[in-house]
């Protein structure tokens, strides 16, 4: 069975990942992919719209004659990132109580 991913949990699975360093969208995408299932299709609009809302900011760096788009997150980030934590915790407490009651 497939779950359909919520934003709320794809945008606090991306700025965990940028937690850990700065990486570009690729690395994001493929993590993403791996983890919870999701479409590169999906990964790159999460990526702007995040930016945009200031969670991230983005540097270019050369590799093999490119330019390589990184992500960073910013503090507004890991406040967010902070609260959909919280957040996450929560409903999981409901939904682990809900599903142990079903047991019963």
């Amino acid at each position: 069975m497939n779950i359909q991913v919520p934003t709320v949990v794809l945008d606090g699975s991306v700025l965990a990942v940028l937690t850990k360093e700065d990486t570009y969208g690729y690395i994001i995408t493929k993590a993403m992919q791996e983890l919870l299932g999701v479409s590169e299709s999906t990964m790159y609009p999460v990526l702007r719209r995040l930016k945009r809302d200031g969670y991230l900011e983005t540097y270019d760096k050369p590799f093999e004659g490119r330019n390589r788009r990184y992500y960073h997150i910013t503090e507004v980030g890991v406040t967010h990132l902070n609260e959909i934590s919280q957040a996450w915790v929560d409903f999981r407490g409901a939904v682990d109580s809900l599903l142990e009651e079903s047991d019963d």
